[in-house]
């Protein structure tokens, strides 16, 4: 059986507002009303779920030096100052954070719903919305699974995906995987489901860092069932899923809406030499997009693409030159991305001109090309309007539907 995602109500009413209003025909320009025609502008604006995001920060933190980053541990606070500027790194209306089961669930049972409480007021208080990946493990010891679930199956760390970077930690295919990490997926959705501040949920099952790797090997109960700990839990806040493989992606897409994501926009050949010429951006994501059959997703769901490795380390590692990087911000467009996630790392001054540029051509982007309203309103009486709005782009986001009129 499909479920389907509900359209907030106030999202709802502002767009039948919109369409119906803007479809009323006025033969001339009656004396009792006002009119205005705003000048377009081609500012970057912060706009809700789209854009650049925060990593395992907030807006006003300082970013990460150097080309590093760090991910996967509790969410923690910097001294706030007041000042929500993100030095070298645009304005944003999302803070991403990662975390690793064994923080959220320390104890069988026992949930760390505080630290999720005090980052959702945090990102409120800072302009912005969380988005959230709680990813069942990392990579060595120290970011393993929760140790009572370790101590449940037993030490063994050599499953069917033994990839020496990001091998499973644990029998993905084993039911009571299923039963413990989802049933605290399922504990995540009935406490934050549909939160105003919740912005997305990432649908992460297996693979270091909750990226997917080796969910080609799980067995389709293992797969239907980790998958559905999400669908059936978060039914108002979006959820996004890594491109992972075919069966995976297409069953959980199947069930809901479901966004996709991908984590290394941007290799153009990091590791070329040594996968026979192999990259992201030329053999993979081309040919995944349509494999797993979401090239249409973004219709309905948010995409948000992350960067492989840092603008950092494409200047002075990879040698990226602006042609290099406009081709991969072409792309990306291209494929519709809603948000980046560029691990709140700084963006070259030498780039800042094509990234204000990407900006504003990411996501959605409306145009108020006539608005009117009254001269007089009684007191107590409704104020009746007529707008007029162009678009430029439109992407259906799942909690803020975009209906656009073509002036």
């Amino acid at each position: 059986m499909i479920k389907n995602k509900k359209l907030t109500s106030f999202s709802l009413w502002i767009s039948m507002s919109l369409l119906l209003l803007s479809f009323q025909c006025i033969s001339q320009n009656p004396e009792d009303i006002m009119i205005v025609k705003p000048k377009e502008i081609n500012d970057v604006l912060t706009n809700p779920g789209i854009g650049f995001m925060t990593f395992q920060r907030f807006n006003g933190d300082t970013l990460n030096g150097g080309r590093g980053w760090t991910e996967g541990l509790p969410i923690g606070y910097q001294n706030f100052n007041g000042d929500l500027k993100n030095k070298n790194h645009p304005a944003t209306t999302i803070a991403y954070w990662r975390v690793y089961w064994k923080y959220i669930e320390p104890e069988q049972g026992v949930y760390r719903w505080d630290m999720l409480d005090k980052a959702l007021e945090i990102a409120r208080s800072r302009g912005q919305t969380l988005m959230l990946r709680i990813a069942p493990y990392g990579t060595g010891n120290e970011n393993d699974v929760p140790g009572w679930y370790r101590a449940m199956v037993g030490q063994k760390k050599e499953w069917k995906y033994n990839n020496p970077v990001n091998a499973w930690m644990v029998d993905a295919n084993d039911p009571i995987y299923a039963e413990y990490f989802g049933g605290m997926i399922r504990a995540l959705g009935e406490r934050y489901d549909g939160h105003p501040e919740l912005e997305a949920v990432d649908l992460s099952i297996v693979g270091a860092w909750g990226e997917g790797a080796g969910s080609e090997l799980l067995d389709q109960t293992a797969r239907e069932a980790l998958v559905d700990s999400y669908t059936d839990s978060f039914i108002k806040t979006p959820l996004l899923a890594l491109l992972m493989d075919k069966e995976t992606n297409m069953y959980a897409d199947s069930q809901i809406p479901v966004g996709w994501r991908v984590d290394c926009i941007g290799d153009l050949g990091f590791w070329a030499s040594e996968q026979n010429g192999w990259s992201h951006m030329y053999d993979f994501y081309p040919r995944e997009i349509i494999n797993c059959n979401v090239q249409d997703d973004w219709e309905k769901s948010p995409l948000s693409f992350e960067i492989c490795g840092t603008f950092l380390s494409w200047r002075d590692e990879q040698k990226y030159n602006r042609e290099d990087v406009k081709y991969i911000f072409d792309q990306s467009l291209k494929w519709h991305m809603s948000s980046f996630n560029a691990k709140s790392s700084p963006v070259p001054e030498e780039w800042e001109d094509l990234v204000n540029d990407w900006l504003n051509k990411m996501g959605y982007r409306f145009v108020l090309r006539r608005f009117t309203y009254p001269k007089s309103v009684r007191t107590n009486s409704k104020l009746l309007f007529i707008t007029l709005v162009g678009k430029q782009r439109c992407c259906a986001l799942l909690q803020r539907l975009c209906i656009c009129y073509q002036a």
